[in-house]
């Protein structure tokens, strides 16, 4: 652990952690030293594991099991432990050499053992130690082949029932109960190294089903159960692997597994079995689904796994089918539906669905607006700009807004007929509230249509302010009652947002005085607002930093 210092601790856990680690110095016990290694507890509100090790470049990292350390945060009990690492660092190689030797001591000890004795030895531990007692149970039920021992202690390790308050597994027990539901995972994957490869596979089904039914009962924050179901799914596979199961009840397992809830939690994926299927498992794995799916054509369960097949299988008519039977009324699916055929090299097709789900939108408004873009993007490729014009004028006149204004201009700039476009557009914005009007004409650097629009229709204050930054240089008078306007807004407002906005007001309004020729005037009203808002401290402050 060399090269370990306060300043390293401090920047790894943060001044807070550091600070409160100073108080658990005290509560250090059974420091154990490894080879780039340190152990020990740390008592808190409860007895916490911690360990240190150097990391790479000489950079310290730690695990402890209190809470906050299973978030991987750098806690105090580290900080503790640091700190002691440091106080005995000159102790160190003696310890580790002590250590060293403690380990060699007991190997050569055991080495020396009759079995008779090793026996005795380990049967004192396990009538002293529950945990080592149940590991070797279970261990020794896989290896002995008792597959009604093993599936009862399998039941007992993934039962919630002991680490549950009222029935749930709070955080703090979370992976302690993971930590024994791995137990499981290793003794059926002990059961196919041991030859009994149809046992562990019908326990690692069984297992999944349990594990599945408490997941809602666990607060998984860390994602550890998913882990060990992502670990059940490889014992499971190794076990078919060694089996060799009926490739018919494989293929009707992986469908009603790929249907079930347990498949959130421990996904499998049938086609990691088209070896062990074979020709006819994989045609009855395609059987099972569409029965599955003709069964429930909208469940999102069965439409994902005939897709996936039908998508392996290259069969494009039947990924078509299934997102035919449940299409949504924006139009989305119908994008979907044309993008495989894209894939498929069947663009026409593609253009058939594309234009359909603008037909069977009932109100364009509602549309999925990438359809829209999908579509205008196909007729600009084939030279129909007429055709991409009348679609964006459709979806504009449903949608008024400046975006969809802004996609129709593009259109009709590129067909040449923008400015007739245009004219019917803004009529179509005058028709509302006329506040998206002002956008439009904004958009189009048209400015005194803009300026026209806003006194007829009522801006609100981003376009009033929008409309005299744009106009500042050419139209200084009118941009200066703007500012002014929204400047006597601000006055009544604190907090340093408003007085930043208040400040870029000003320097705004001594240009417009500037260009006018009105310096004095400025000065004068500069020198009132400080008199009136005085009592802002930060105000002045900044004001004072810009000059006015």
């Amino acid at each position: 652990m060399g090269g370990l210092t306060e300043a390293k601790l401090r920047v790894l856990a943060g001044e807070r952690s550091f600070e409160r680690g100073l108080g658990y110095v005290d509560a250090v016990s059974g420091v154990e030293v490894g080879d780039g290694w340190v152990r020990a507890s740390v008592r808190g509100t409860e007895r916490y594991e911690v360990e240190l090790r150097l990391g790479g470049r000489g950079r310290p990292t730690g695990t402890c099991d209190c809470p906050f350390g299973q978030e991987g945060n750098f806690c105090k009990h580290l900080v503790a432990l640091g700190l002691t690492v440091i106080a005995q660092e000159a102790d160190l190689p003696r310890q580790l050499e002590s250590a060293r030797d403690r380990a060699c001591g007991l190997d050569t000890w055991l080495s020396g053992l009759s079995r008779e004795e090793l026996l005795t030895l380990v049967r004192d531990e396990i009538a002293e130690d529950r945990p080592l007692r149940r590991r070797l149970e279970l261990r020794a039920a896989s290896a002995r082949g008792d597959l009604a021992g093993t599936r009862l202690r399998i039941r007992e390790l993934l039962d919630i029932g002991p680490f549950a308050q009222y029935g749930y597994v709070e955080y703090a027990d979370s992976r302690a109960y993971v930590d024994q539901a791995g137990q499981a995972v290793s003794a059926i994957r002990l059961l196919t190294a041991t030859g009994r490869a149809s046992g562990a596979m019908a326990l690692a089904r069984e297992a999944i089903g349990l594990l599945a039914g408490v997941v809602e009962s666990v607060d998984d924050s860390d994602g550890w159960l998913g882990r060990i179901g992502a670990d059940l799914a490889d014992a499971h596979r190794d076990a078919c692997r060694a089996a060799r199961p009926d490739s018919e009840e494989l293929a009707h397992w992986l469908v009603a597994h790929a249907l079930d809830d347990a498949a959130d939690l421990t996904y499998i994926d049938p086609l990691d079995y088209e070896e062990l299927l074979g020709e006819q498992g994989l045609m009855a794995l395609r059987r099972y689904a569409t029965e599955a799916w003709t069964a429930n054509r909208t469940g999102w369960a069965e439409k994902y796994l005939m897709q996936r097949l039908a998508k392996s299988g290259q069969d494009i008519d039947t990924v078509i089918a299934v997102h035919a039977t449940d299409l949504a009324p924006n139009g989305h699916t119908h994008l979907l539906i044309a993008r495989e055929l894209d894939t498929a090299a069947r663009p026409a097709e593609a253009l058939e669905w594309a234009e359909r789900g603008i037909r069977d939108t009932e109100d364009l408004a509602g549309v999925d607006t990438a359809l829209v873009d999908d579509i205008t993007d196909r007729y600009t490729k084939a030279g129909r700009l007429a055709d991409a014009v009348t679609l964006r004028r459709d979806h504009f006149a449903a949608r008024r807004t400046l975006l969809t204004y802004q996609q129709l201009r593009v259109a009709a700039v590129a067909a040449a007929c923008w400015p007739p476009e245009r004219e019917n557009a803004l009529d179509l914005l005058r028709a509302d509230t006329g506040r998206d009007l002002v956008d439009a004409l904004l958009d189009d650097k048209d400015i005194d249509a803009a300026w026209q629009a806003a006194g007829e229709y009522g801006a609100h204050d981003g376009q009033w302010l929008t409309l005299a930054d744009l106009s500042r240089l050419t139209r200084p008078a009118d941009a200066l009652a703007v500012y002014h306007r929204l400047a006597a807004r601000l006055t009544r407002e604190t907090g340093n947002h408003a007085y930043e906005q208040l400040v870029s007001l000003l320097l705004s309004i001594r240009d417009c005085h500037r260009r006018l020729g009105t310096p004095d005037d400025f000065a004068a009203y500069v020198s009132d607002l400080r008199a009136t808002q005085k009592r802002k401290r930060n105000l002045m402050r900044l004001m004072g930093e810009h000059g006015l």
